[in-house]
């Protein structure tokens, strides 16, 4: 299977009036999970990597994503290679200039914690340098969050103010906060379904939802009728994956090569992921 283009899996799924799922790699044992899962679900999907994973590897961003795109190359479903959470001005820039070489075909320029205005500035700019590569280009509006706070009404993302945003920006995908959070470990989150679909009424790009591990699946599925077009998930796939490493560890406490209770975790990865898929295309 050749490497897919992220814009392209958006734009299908939007086509279809569906979603296409982004899961979050740390470990070559994430990207082999995942990539199962979506396999065992017959789905297409998205690998990405975050600015923190990256900074989690020492900075070699190069080498995980090598690993993850030969991975998706190697793939019987459509699998994208995308950079998560891009904060850091010196490694977007860095992602966009070596992108094609390396198999990335997306980006998230993240400058939600400036102002509007530093927000609007740094992400055209660099939206501008990664469309001159054909790069597809994600940003946020609002605070989606992970602290105190994230599920507030004022932090949600205002729909007039997302409308001059993606025409100041140009972006191509536009993250918004609409009551989920980052880093939830339990599904109890409660999205405002009517601003997705107020949202989605006056974007004219495809929406992307953060911290869907929070989010029930009957609510991910009314998120996608809505107007979400991508999802993101990562800690759903962290807790079963640390679960299995503990509840072996605990049980075999002379163990000490890693492939034994890394084979479980990354089998781990697998089954949230292809559980995700049917839950959410059912």
């Amino acid at each position: 299977m050749t490497l897919a283009a992220t814009g392209n899996l958006v734009a299908a799924a939007a086509r279809d009036g569906g979603a296409v799922l982004a899961f979050n790699v740390i470990t070559l044992e994430h990207a082999e999970g995942i990539v199962a899962g979506l396999e065992g679900a017959g789905a297409p999907g998205i690998l990405q990597i975050s600015e923190n994973a990256v900074r989690y590897h020492e900075g070699r961003m190069t080498a995980l994503v090598a690993a993850c795109r030969e991975i998706a190359v190697a793939a019987r479903v459509p699998v994208s290679l995308h950079l998560d959470h891009v904060q850091d001005v010196d490694l977007a820039r860095q992602v966009v200039d070596q992108a094609w070489r390396l198999g990335i075909t997306s980006i998230m320029v993240d400058a939600a914690h400036l102002d509007y205005a530093d927000n609007v500035a740094t992400t055209r700019d660099l939206t501008r340098s990664a469309h001159d590569t054909t790069l597809w280009v994600e940003a946020e509006l609002g605070e989606i969050g992970g602290k105190d706070g994230a599920h507030a009404p004022g932090v949600r993302t205002d729909p007039h103010e997302a409308v001059s945003f993606v025409a100041a920006t140009g972006v191509d995908g536009l993250a918004v906060a609409v009551g989920s959070s980052h880093a939830m470990t339990s599904a109890t989150a409660e999205l405002d379904l009517d601003l997705v679909e107020r949202i989605a009424a006056e974007v004219p790009v495809p929406l992307v939802l953060h911290g869907s591990s929070g989010v029930p699946a009957a609510m991910l599925r009314d998120a996608v009728a809505r107007g979400i077009r991508k999802i993101n998930v990562g800690t759903a796939l962290n807790v079963g994956y640390t679960r299995q490493v503990r509840d072996f560890l605990d049980a075999h406490d002379a163990v000490t090569d890693p492939r034994t209770y890394l084979a479980p975790a990354r089998g781990a990865v697998r089954d949230a992921v292809d559980r995700l898929c049917t839950q959410v295309f059912a």
